[in-house]
């Protein structure tokens, strides 16, 4: 596997091209330059269609989730939306937050950045802005939200300790989270773990279960919730390009598998380093 920098490098080109591509291309492309040997994102997708606030143009098909829908956005809200791509769970989050509120979306990618800004423009949301930045050092002044979503994204980024930090830093005490994500259950073959292309689909880059709640609790967070969890299933067309027939059924006869889950968890009120509110 390539190092940090070569991995959020490689995660930008991806993410890049499949900004320019319609959410149909996406689902069947297998959404890149590898054709089927790359990760089909239609096997993560959740139906934003009926939600209040949705916009279609915004709708890429990459999160695995949803999160704005469990994450008891209010109305006058700030609400922080990291990994925003072209602004779907940002919009969505608009229409809870209203005229009163405030809706952040940031992203480490330019060109998912400019067609984010270029939907608020054609929506004419003032309220909502796009940042460029990464999760890894959120580009937001401490305690400034009350809730922060995240759709499929943090298990793209190589330090999930320090984005984890940095999202309990900018959420005000007593604020929460709903992200949507991407964890496992045993080991993947090694042919997955190495391959930096199943890394930027989202499958090599996520980390147990048991690891990932374990390092929300580490980051200070309280009254953790897995809200949702559904078994994701590969096609076998993919999983056969990293690994033999033999592999892949021991794989399939095992306890392991690839799962999205959808996680709340709340910053206490009460902060050791910041004071009671």
């Amino acid at each position: 596997m390539k190092n940090a920098e070569e991995l959020k490098q490689i995660v930008k080109e991806k993410y890049g091209q499949i900004a320019q591509q319609s959410k149909a291309q996406n689902e069947t492309s297998c959404c890149g330059e590898g054709g089927c040997s790359t990760v089909d994102y239609a096997v993560f997708a959740e139906d934003y269609s009926q939600l209040k606030g949705y916009h279609e143009g915004a709708d890429l098909g990459l999160g695995c989730g949803l999160p704005t829908e469990f994450a008891h956005i209010k109305a006058g809200d700030t609400v922080i939306d990291l990994g925003s791509g072209a602004g779907n769970d940002c919009f969505i989050a608009h229409t809870l937050v209203g005229v009163s509120g405030k809706v952040i979306g940031i992203d480490m990618t330019e060109i998912m950045i400019a067609k984010a800004r270029e939907n608020a423009e054609k929506l004419g949301f003032n309220n909502v802005e796009f940042r460029l930045g990464e999760i890894e050092n959120i580009p937001v002044a401490a305690n400034r939200a009350d809730v922060v979503v995240s759709n499929c994204v943090l298990n793209l980024v190589p330090d999930k300790q320090k984005a984890l930090s940095e999202t309990f830093r900018v959420l005000k005490p007593g604020g929460h989270f709903s992200i949507s994500d991407v964890v496992l259950r045993g080991d993947l073959p090694e042919g997955l773990k190495n391959d930096a292309a199943m890394y930027a689909g989202c499958v090599s880059g996520a980390i147990a279960k048991e690891t990932y709640l374990r390092f929300i609790r580490e980051a200070g967070f309280t009254n953790i919730v897995v809200q949702k969890e559904k078994e994701i299933k590969m096609p076998a067309e993919i999983m056969l390009q990293h690994m033999s027939e033999e592999e892949l059924k021991n794989f399939n006869a095992s306890d392991a598998g690839i799962f999205s889950v959808t996680v709340y968890a709340e910053k206490p009120c009460c902060d050791p380093k910041s004071g009671c509110c």
